[in-house]
């Protein structure tokens, strides 16, 4: 079984199959800046903005579940949208507290 999967692995690399680029742009290549990297950048970029948002909104709430929670699980902004609009308290007027000297 191992003779017939090892050099089918070894083989892997030579025809641009490589684990190690994520390049590739249309012609396939691994040190081209392609489409994949790119979109792959922009999602990095949406998931660090709406990660960042939920997480400062749960922050100042003190939910500190939520807040381990969207540190640690990764949904491309899916579960961050999903806390900023439905789950979290809504933002209503900001009262002033005067203190009496």
């Amino acid at each position: 079984m191992w003779q017939n999967f090892y050099p089918t692995m070894m083989n892997w690399g030579q025809q641009g199959y490589s684990m190690m680029g994520w390049g590739g742009g249309c012609s396939g290549g691994s040190g081209s800046f392609g489409f994949r990297s790119l979109g792959l950048l922009l999602l990095i970029i949406w998931s660090l903005a709406w990660k960042g948002m939920a997480l400062w909104k749960a922050s100042r709430e003190g939910s500190r579940p939520w807040f381990v929670a969207l540190l640690v699980i990764n949904t491309a902004g899916i579960l961050e949208i999903l806390y900023l609009y439905v789950f979290s308290k809504k933002d209503g007027p900001v009262e002033e507290h005067h203190h009496k000297a």
